[in-house]
């Protein structure tokens, strides 16, 4: 953007930059160390994607067993809440326990779950602040504010995980899904068809399309040799943790 000589385009990119803090700040209910914590604790904070397997084993197997990331019960007590919490003080860019505060803010249809010390946002705060390119992170907190009707927020943080992660089928079918509900359908109908390009399974997005006489279906382009040579070439190269979040979180969302 240019600056004209009289300054008007940068006062003008200034109060917008101002009402978008703004908006921000209002939807998201958190302000950094002062409401969502400090990044300190007994043990740890640890990165959950650097931790070698025994330290993981040490937290999950007392506090984030199976029938706690399903919501089923506690393990450490009688409330899964708190056995969350304990994961996520010690590992805050945990993807599994992410989603799994989600899903109980959601079954509980609250901000903040019982034996939470934060509210959902706060968690993704504090993930966020922990490690800033963790696109995992990014993707499942726009996941969570498409849940909470926060569309235009949870393009924010996809499109940046997006710029952390490049071409990944999960961030497009993401984003089609904000953009849908933003009534963006050309954007929409461009990442539904780079998601199933990539083989996203799930179909919710092409059928919202369809519904409203928007979906048409892509322009093949012809196979490049490499991709003839190598079929592999052109598959998504996501891990496999992520991908299972996210196909689980987006059951959930459409």
């Amino acid at each position: 953007m240019r600056i004209s000589a009289n300054g008007r385009t940068g006062s003008v990119f200034a109060r917008f930059a101002c009402a978008v803090g703004m908006v921000w700040v209002q939807n998201l209910a958190y302000a950094d160390v002062t409401a969502c914590g400090p990044l300190t604790n007994h043990f740890g904070p640890f990165d959950y994607h650097a931790s070698p397997p025994e330290r993981r084993n040490l937290v999950e197997n007392a506090h984030f067993t199976q029938d706690v990331e399903r919501l089923r019960r506690g393990q450490s007590t009688a409330v899964i809440g708190a056995d969350i919490h304990y994961t996520l003080m010690v590992f805050p860019n945990h993807p599994r326990a992410l989603l799994a505060m989600s899903n109980l803010a959601q079954k509980e249809k609250v901000t903040k779950p019982a034996g939470s010390g934060f509210t959902v946002d706060c968690w993704f705060d504090r993930a966020i602040r922990f490690r800033d390119e963790d696109a995992t992170v990014r993707m499942l907190f726009g996941i969570y504010l498409l849940k909470t009707n926060r569309a235009e927020l949870a393009v924010v943080q996809l499109e940046k995980a997006s710029e952390f992660e490049g071409e990944n089928a999960n961030l497009a079918y993401n984003l089609g899904l904000a953009y849908f509900d933003l009534h963006n359908y050309q954007k929409s109908l461009a990442f539904a068809h780079q998601a199933y390009e990539q083989g996203f399974p799930l179909p919710g997005l092409r059928n919202k399309l369809k519904r409203i006489g928007k979906w048409s279906d892509p322009v093949l382009k012809p196979k490049t040799t490499d991709e003839k040579s190598d079929p592999e070439a052109s598959r998504s190269p996501n891990s496999e943790s992520e991908k299972d979040a996210s196909v689980e979180a987006q059951e959930s969302v459409r």
